[in-house]
């Protein structure tokens, strides 16, 4: 095994190594995003009950 092959090797483990890194930060960004729809959905639920418990009675 030569200087060569052994420089290869490092290469092809770091391109590994970056595509696994990629991969995780797009999983970890759906993750996140897809909770962050769930926390503004939650949010407007909120917003709409509290604000259907609060109108006053229409002054006839």
């Amino acid at each position: 095994m030569n200087v060569n092959d052994i420089v290869a090797e490092q290469i092809e483990a770091a391109r590994v190594r970056i595509q696994a890194a990629k991969r995780r930060r797009e999983e970890l960004s759906a993750a996140r995003a897809r909770g962050l729809a769930a926390r503004h959905a939650q949010k407007l639920r909120h917003l709409a009950a509290r604000v259907s418990d609060e109108t006053p009675p229409h002054p006839d």
